[in-house]
């Protein structure tokens, strides 16, 4: 048999087959470009800030994401915003209000800043007590030592500050890292001495507030004591005494006072920020006992002195005060014989025993010299003082003395030589006065005072001046007193 080839044949497109091929590539290329064409121009022909989504549009978790669909020719909405929860109703009030408040500037500091800043400075309070001083006030609050120093001798005022007493404030004013900036001493409610750091040292000041002055009057019929009487009235245990020291010498107050007996006053009030702050000196005063009245005025003359006087001018003062003690009462009078109390026998009693609170002041009753002070006796610790050549003073029983007060010292009326005490045989806190002429005993309650000096010729006129107002307004009050008991 003959062999046959195998061949494989290639069939060759017809050119009515090629065409169509050719008609299909020119017709994806024209759809592809058309394509190509209508995106680019969608793209361009939106604005630009709508090509990035819109907050409200960025999808949060657990937050389904809505697309809004448009129709052909329907126009564009804003979205619809979702309703508010409580929590942001309560933010949103919140915003409102604080959009209603000043704008805060850019350099303006935060509360919360000033805060944590702290103030500029602080101020360390210090009420002084027995014992203190300015070093160990210092020491304790850890202020140095050198600067107290340069502080005290910085001025002579400032030197005052070593003078502190019980009662005072004093204020420290520093800074937050502990550095100084001043102090303030305050003395009293109107007297204060201040310390200011500057750059070359300290500046020092005493400030004085002022005070506002007012004249009062009081009025009293004595019943049964002078004491009580004058407190039912109004007058203070200061007025008190002033007015017993004014008349001491011409009416014995433990001996002289009947029922009956009236009184008036008129003196000053110290006023503060609307508020008594004190009572001044007793202007004019009258004591009307057993039917005789007795007058005192104050006159100052042009070296600042000042006394009491009748109206013709007599010093209301003696040469001698008929008790050198603010007292209570009595407790024991002169007597030729008297049982005493600790050695329980009779004995003369030589003096007065003025009774009063351990520490109350004991005066001189008059100008003279210290000739002894020191223990005597039964008498405890005991002053003597001789006035001149005739009179001799004692005063016993003292708790202690006066460090300015010693034996050969020269002491004026009314000075303060010790306080009252228990010393000695003594049962109680009182003072013991006795009053010598020419070295006899005589009965302080009841001896011939001699008078001080009257004013002198040179201020007469002024006197009679300046008392004439205070003379009238005693008059007025006695007129209207017996207006109203009428």
């Amino acid at each position: 048999m003959q062999d046959f080839k195998s061949y494989t044949l290639e069939r060759k497109p017809t050119r009515g087959q090629i065409g169509r091929r050719i008609l299909y590539a020119a017709i994806l290329l024209l759809l592809l470009v058309a394509g190509l064409l209508y995106f680019s121009t969608s793209i361009d022909n939106s604005p630009v800030d709508e090509r990035l989504p819109a907050p409200e549009q960025i999808e949060k978790p657990d937050q389904k994401r809505v697309l809004p669909l448009q129709l052909p020719g329907q126009s564009k909405r804003e979205p619809i915003a979702p309703s508010p929860s409580p929590k942001s109703i309560s933010f949103i009030k919140q915003a409102v209000a604080t959009e209603n408040e000043p704008t805060i500037e850019a350099d303006t500091p935060v509360v919360a800043e000033m805060q944590e800043q702290g103030p500029e400075f602080h101020t360390l309070t210090y009420e002084i007590k027995n014992g203190d001083s300015l070093a160990t006030i210092f020491k304790k609050h850890d202020l140095s030592a050198n600067l107290l120093h340069r502080i005290v001798h910085s001025s002579d005022t400032a030197k005052k500050l070593t003078d502190i007493r019980p009662g005072e404030v004093l204020y420290v004013d520093l800074d937050h890292e502990q550095n100084f900036l001043g102090l303030r001493l305050e003395q009293s409610k109107i007297n204060s001495l201040k310390i200011t750091a500057v750059d070359d040292g300290f500046e020092s000041v005493e400030l004085s507030r002022e005070v506002e002055v007012r004249t009062n009057h009081i009025s009293g019929t004595i019943e049964s004591s002078f004491y009580g009487a004058a407190k039912e009235a109004g007058l203070s245990e200061k007025l008190i005494m002033q007015m017993a020291g004014i008349f001491g010498w011409d009416i014995d107050f433990a001996l002289e006072i009947r029922s009956g007996d009236q009184f008036t006053v008129i003196f000053e009030e110290d006023y503060l920020d609307g508020e008594k702050l004190r009572d001044g000196p007793i202007l004019a005063a009258e004591f009307v006992n057993r039917g005789r009245p007795y007058r005192a005025l104050l006159y100052s003359d042009d070296t600042g002195r000042s006394d009491y006087y009748s109206p013709d001018g007599r010093s209301m003062r003696k040469a001698f005060l008929r008790a050198p003690v603010d007292f209570r009462r009595i407790s024991s009078r002169f007597a030729r014989e008297r049982y005493h109390p600790v050695l329980g026998k009779k004995r003369p009693h030589r003096g007065v025993d003025y009774a009063a609170k351990t520490g109350t002041p004991v005066k001189a009753a008059g100008d003279g010299k210290i000739i002894h002070r020191g223990k005597k006796g039964g008498y405890g610790r005991t002053v003597i003082i001789k006035h001149g050549q005739t009179y001799t003073t004692l005063y016993g029983h003292l708790s202690r003395y006066n460090k300015k007060a010693k034996r050969g010292s020269k002491v004026k009326q009314g000075q303060t030589i010790g306080y009252v005490g228990s010393s000695g045989l003594a049962t109680g806190p009182h003072l013991h006065y006795e009053f010598r002429v020419n070295g006899v005993h005589r009965n302080p309650l009841t001896v011939k005072l001699p008078a001080a000096k009257p004013i002198a010729k040179k201020y007469r006129d002024d006197f009679q001046l300046k008392i004439q107002p205070l003379l009238s307004q005693l008059e007025l009050i006695n007129r209207t007193l017996v207006a109203n008991a009428e």
